[in-house]
């Protein structure tokens, strides 16, 4: 604080005493100085001091001076030290943080208030294309007076307004370049702060990420890692990372340019990590490697194009990064979350991939006896102590080495087989069916899983698997599997078990007749499904398991070649007409697509369950669903398809099933809409209710304030004044008529504006009121639409800005009120000093009186001024205006006509008068009292 003093007090000087100029005034007086000055030095010390106060008063000096600074950054910019103060000054005013002495003086309370006045400031500042050039023109100078604040604006731009300033950039000729030579600067803090500029700037903008890229972007990054010590490096190397993730993520170009550009191969050094320190990981170097591993996914993501991905799968595994991070996968003290990440990205790059798999299959765990990577991992996932997302990501890892992987398949398949291996030596199979017979039903439903995967589009191993012989104790003859997984199914098993073994079966007997004539040979299979299925259940979860009992039965019907001898095609056809209904049938089989849950995995091969309770359906199960749900409903009643099963097209049936999907989807993006519009409109009423507080609590104010006056002019009257009132009177006649005048203009004057006041309250009551409507209509309308409607949110964003400008509009009338009460007291002021004051010589009288009347025409000049822009802004309440000004005209006539004695009536006539436009306007509109007491300090 003392600071501050000191610094306006050097360019202001040092007020006068009694007298503590105000915040405004000072800034005024700083505004003034930068404006007018012809030396440098005094500019440079207005700018100086408005840097000092630009935190405390920020909305009073970027309202004022935001032009200014913008003209110094212009005018002169030769020198580095006032353009330093300039851009730390529109730094401070357009800063989405709040400030402790902004809060303490301003009142203002909440982070979103503040952001606001940033936001705002950075609005108008980027409304004018050449600031942004400007701006940009000045990361030209070295100096880091002039470099370092500019970038800082620049941030604080982008993080106010990211599309505005990102349109701007773009067509800034070298605009991108010029940022980019930044991240060569030696000063380091420069070179971070472009970093975290880089990234606001690229987020979401495709353009902005190839031109970046292209501008050697990659190479900065990797030297700048490189530098700070790859994974072992600060925050630094995670802002790195973050950057390339938005260059990567969703861009196919940028992508093919960091393949092409042989940047994969330089990933490799990053995760050449000592394996086996004991100085234990940090948290920043956590960070660090989750980013990078993250990278390595975006390459080889299963949403990217399948010959892109193909590609960068091959370069990984001849670079070394896929046994890099192998090695990573097999150590010993890895952090949880970074082994899990580590499990996924080993997922992606073998996925699909038969060298990669290869390699996956022949890794072999450091353990004592070794055991291959696999069976090492599929402990982990049968193991109920181990952390949930691991197990997933497990899960998903076995996914990825089976897909399209027959020989994986076949050798999975072969360790459930009886064979004459060491006893001694645990294999997948064993695994595999210890998780599936367990008493926990989250490893229940991973090993069914782990097992339908080692089935899917191969009917040798599905005949392979109905030769597994399993010992369910001892003395006792074995049962098959298939067998066993029916008994599971039917002893009423946690409902997570059932889906699991559900999906199993489903994968296992479709397009594979000789599966479905062993599974309808078991006595008890065709009962449980037919009673389960024609149960009538209303749990969520029951009716997905009626759904899934469906689609079984409905496969053992369209797979029946008949060869069995107990159940033909007919026969079940007939049972399930008979037992369930074909309809009620139909109805089950489709609640599995109706599900939040079959959408969310149907869209990725990875399972995305955070919890256990998420778990229900694996992806490639949805795929197979999608594929047969239609013909499974044909095969038991083709008449539910059209009536002729061959004039069905069961992919035109599919294509609607998408679009009615689509369209859920599309309803509850627009529940999501509507949800947030209600929210900002409850917000809106909040502002308003804020609002309308703080005006009442400025009326008792002024009332306060008022009552303080007119003691202070009671003490200060006094008998001799009253008693030659007529005098001074008469001496002062002539100044005495214009003075009346010119009140009769002010109070003209503030009629005009609390009436337009009062006109754009009343709109904007109206505006709400349409915009409630709106929204309540729009709700109305939802809730009976179909799958086709729309939101109407230009509309609900048109009344918005109407409602905004209305609020605009009021605060600026608000202000010309506030300044014609100042030049209210300055009337005042004029009308004591007419009277001439006992003590005085005539001859002092007469100077006296030559000063009033200079003064009294200067008034009355600068009203006329304000009278002429008033009138123009308000030409809605003319006829109002026009018969109060009529009145009040010949209230004043009277006056000067009846002297001292009608001065009273004068003024208790137009106290009259007042009330009762103040009536007539508290009529109309009914919010117009707060402003009552403002005449009666005019008058």
């Amino acid at each position: 604080m003392d600071y501050f003093r000191s610094v306006t007090q050097s360019v202001l000087g040092t007020p006068q005493p009694g007298h503590q100029p105000t915040g405004a005034e000072t800034v005024e007086r700083l505004i003034d100085r930068v404006q007018s000055s012809t030396l440098l030095e005094d500019r440079r010390d207005g700018c100086r001091a408005l840097k000092a106060m630009s935190r405390k008063y920020r909305v009073l000096v970027g309202a004022h001076g935001m032009d200014t600074l913008t003209q110094v950054l212009e005018a002169d910019r030769s020198d580095h030290e006032i353009v330093n103060y300039s851009l730390e000054t529109l730094v401070n005013i357009t800063s989405p943080e709040e400030y402790p002495e902004e809060a303490e003086d301003e009142g203002i309370t909440t982070d979103d208030q503040t952001s606001a006045v940033g936001e705002q400031f950075t609005e108008i500042f980027t409304k004018r294309q050449e600031n942004i050039e400007l701006l940009v023109s000045l990361l030209d100078e070295f100096d880091f007076k002039v470099r370092y604040p500019a970038v800082k604006l620049l941030t604080n731009l982008l993080e106010n307004r990211p599309k505005d300033l990102q349109e701007v950039i773009l067509v800034i000729p070298s605009g991108v370049s010029k940022l980019m030579d930044l991240l060569s600067d030696s000063r380091e803090v420069i070179r971070n702060d472009t970093l975290l500029l880089l990234t606001q700037l690229t987020k979401s903008n495709t353009n902005l990420q190839k031109i970046v890229a292209f501008e050697n972007g990659y190479d900065h990054m990797f030297e700048i890692i490189q530098g700070e010590g790859f994974a072992d490096g600060g925050v630094v190397v995670e802002d790195c990372l973050i950057l390339m993730l938005n260059l990567l993520h969703n861009n196919p170009s940028n992508q093919t340019f960091f393949k092409e550009g042989s940047y994969i191969q330089r990933l490799t050094s990053f995760f050449s990590l000592p394996l086996d320190s004991k100085d234990g990981w940090s948290a920043q170097k956590v960070t660090n490697i989750h980013y990078m591993l993250q990278l390595v996914q975006t390459m080889v993501a299963p949403q990217n194009p399948a010959q892109a991905v193909a590609s960068c799968q091959k370069l990984m595994n001849r670079c070394g990064l896929l046994q890099a991070l192998a090695g990573l996968l097999m150590a010993s003290g890895v952090p949880v979350d970074i082994l899990t990440d580590t499990i996924t990205t080993v997922s992606d790059m073998i996925r699909g991939s038969q060298p990669n798999q290869e390699f996956f299959a022949s890794m072999m765990a450091p353990s004592t006896p070794p055991r291959p990577a696999i069976v090492v991992l599929l402990m982990s996932m049968v193991n109920d102590k181990q952390p949930f997302i691991l197990r997933c990501a497990v899960l998903y890892c076995f996914q990825c080495f089976l897909y399209r992987n027959q020989t994986g398949q076949a050798q999975i398949i072969q360790t459930l087989l009886p064979q004459t291996a060491d006893a001694n030596s645990v294999t997948a199979g064993q695994l595999l069916c210890s998780g599936l017979f367990s008493p926990d039903p989250v490893s229940n439903w991973f090993a069914a899983v782990a097992l339908s995967h080692s089935l899917v589009d191969n009917n040798t191993q599905k005949e392979n698997m109905l030769r597994v012989q399993l010992a369910t104790s001892v003395g006792s003859p074995p049962v098959s599997l298939m067998q066993q997984c029916t008994s599971i199914l039917q002893a009423g098993t946690k409902v997570l078990t059932r889906f699991g073994i559900l999906m199993l079966l489903s994968t296992w007997l479709a397009h594979c007749p000789v599966a479905v004539q062993t599974f309808l040979a078991i006595p008890t299979a065709v009962p449980y499904l037919t009673t389960h299925v024609g149960a009538n259940e209303h749990d969520e979860l029951e009716m997905v398991c009626q759904g899934l009992c469906a689609f079984l039965l409905g496969l053992c019907v369209q797979f029946n070649d008949g060869s069995g001898s107990n159940f033909s095609r007919e026969s079940l056809k007939q049972l399930v007409t008979d037992r369930i209904g074909a309809e009620n049938f139909s109805d089950k089989l489709s609640n599995i697509s109706r599900t939040e849950v079959y959408t969310k995995a149907a869209k990725s091969p990875q399972q995305a369950a955070k919890q256990p309770s998420d778990l229900v359906f694996d992806h490639e199960f949805c795929r197979l669903f999608k594929s047969l749900e239609v013909s499974c409903v044909r095969a038991v009643n083709p008449q539910l398809m059209g009536g002729n099963s061959t004039e069905v097209c069961p992919a035109e049936v599919i294509k609607y099933k998408d679009i009615i999907r689509d369209q859920d989807a599309e309803m509850n993006q627009l529940r999501e809409i509507l949800s947030k519009v209600q929210k900002e409109l409850k917000e809106f009423e909040i502002d308003k209710e804020q609002l309308s507080a703080k005006v009442q609590q400025l009326h008792d104010e002024n009332t306060v304030l008022k009552a303080q006056q007119g003691i202070a002019v009671e003490a200060t009257g006094s008998s001799a004044q009253v008693n030659n009132s007529e005098t001074k009177i008469d001496g002062g006649a002539g100044g005495g008529e214009q003075l009346t005048q010119q009140m009769a203009l002010l109070q003209q004057q503030l009629a005009e504006v609390t009436h337009a006041r009062d006109y754009y309250y009343y709109e904007m009551y109206k505006k709400n009121t349409e915009l409630t409507t709106l929204v309540n209509n729009h709700h109305d309308m939802q809730n009976a639409a179909n799958f086709f409607d729309t939101l109407p949110n230009p509309e609900m964003e048109n009344l918005r800005k109407q409602l905004e400008d209305l609020q605009l509009v009021l605060y600026n009338k608000d202000s010309e009120i506030q300044q014609l009460k100042e030049t209210s007291a300055q009337t005042l002021a004029l009308t004591a000093a007419v009277e001439k004051p006992n003590g005085l010589t005539d001859k002092e009288a007469e100077i006296s009186k030559e000063d009033r009347d200079k003064d009294a025409n200067m008034i009355n000049t600068k009203l006329e001024q304000e009278n002429i822009s008033l009138k123009q802004e308000v030409k809605d309440a003319e006829t109002h205006i026009k018969q109060l000004q009529t009145q009040l005209a010949t209230a004043s006539a009277a006056a000067a006509a009846a002297g001292t004695s009608a001065g009273s009536a004068t003024e208790a006539r137009c106290r009259q008068l007042e009330d009762e436009d103040d009536d007539e306007e508290d009529e109309d509109y009914g919010i117009s009292d707060d402003y009552d007491d403002d005449l009666e300090d005019l008058q």
